[in-house]
């Protein structure tokens, strides 16, 4: 075993504190899920830095290769809890402000960054930061009962908060983003659908295990190959375009040396189906 390869872990089974953690039989896909029905779902600072770290050492995964983020009981996630969040931000001075946005970004960037692509399952209150959450996966599936509402500012905050002026028009387009980010109206599912948002609307019973079944096809394919598709969709926003097409490039040969690429020729010669092993 090399020293890169010893370095990682099983996350399977994931102490997780503050929502729940589960992975399928395969050990491949894992869900997490915020588990606060009785108030939507609602981040506390304590999941906040659970969601962020365990984002960021998703990448010493041994086993898991996507992940579901879904919330309990009909609705996805109505951001920070009010009482145990935005009351003891009103009586913090600027440098513990400032930290706990940075914080908060940084789960967002935690998402962005780890190699495991990322499937929302979202269901009625979508909200907040909530609403960054999903916007920060991968990948969205949603049910027509769907409300998706950057409403910062309805509590007095710019729409700029964990990267939503930068990655909102980016997936929507700047008008569509700037309705929602200046107004904090809710986005109803046939919209985000329409506008690229979600990537399919479903209906309420099918959610989770559509979501499972999309994790799994992502997770049962070439998942080193998509991480590094992931990585090029972030890397690319900053580039132009003969720097695109050259990174690019760099990034199709470095998959084209994985036995991954060799298995998936030899598989469709023999007219079998590739099983893939991420390297």
């Amino acid at each position: 075993m090399s020293e890169m390869k010893a370095k990682l872990r099983p996350f399977k089974d994931y102490p997780a504190k503050h929502f729940r953690w589960q992975v399928d039989a395969s050990g491949r896909v894992a869900t997490i899920t915020l588990n606060r029905p009785d108030k939507k779902n609602p981040l506390t600072f304590e999941s906040y830095e659970e969601l962020r770290d365990l984002f960021t050492n998703l990448k010493y995964a041994s086993d898991v290769r996507a992940i579901v983020l879904t919330g309990a009981e009909g609705n996805f996630c109505s951001g920070g809890d009010v009482f145990e969040i935005i009351e003891p931000l009103t009586r913090m001075a600027m440098p513990d402000l400032l930290a706990f946005t940075r914080m908060t970004g940084e789960v967002v960037r935690a998402m962005r960054k780890c190699p495991q692509i990322i499937v929302a399952a979202i269901d009625g209150i979508c909200a907040g930061a909530g609403a960054m959450l999903a916007l920060a996966s991968d990948l969205r599936l949603a049910t027509p009962q769907a409300k998706t509402a950057f409403l910062f500012t309805r509590v007095g905050l710019a729409g700029a908060d964990m990267g939503a002026c930068g990655l909102l028009p980016r997936v929507i387009g700047q008008g569509h983003a700037a309705d929602l980010l200046y107004t904090g109206r809710a986005m109803r599912a046939e919209e985000g659908f329409a506008w690229g948002f979600h990537n399919r609307l479903v209906p309420p019973a099918e959610l989770a295990g559509a979501a499972q079944d999309l994790a799994r096809s992502l997770a049962d394919g070439p998942w080193f190959a998509h991480g590094v598709t992931k990585t090029m969709f972030n890397q690319e926003w900053a580039m132009g375009v003969d720097e695109m097409i050259e990174s690019e490039a760099q990034a199709q040969a470095i998959c084209m040396v994985t036995g991954d690429f060799r298995r998936a020729f030899e598989a469709f010669a023999a007219k079998q189906k590739p099983a893939f092993e991420g390297n």
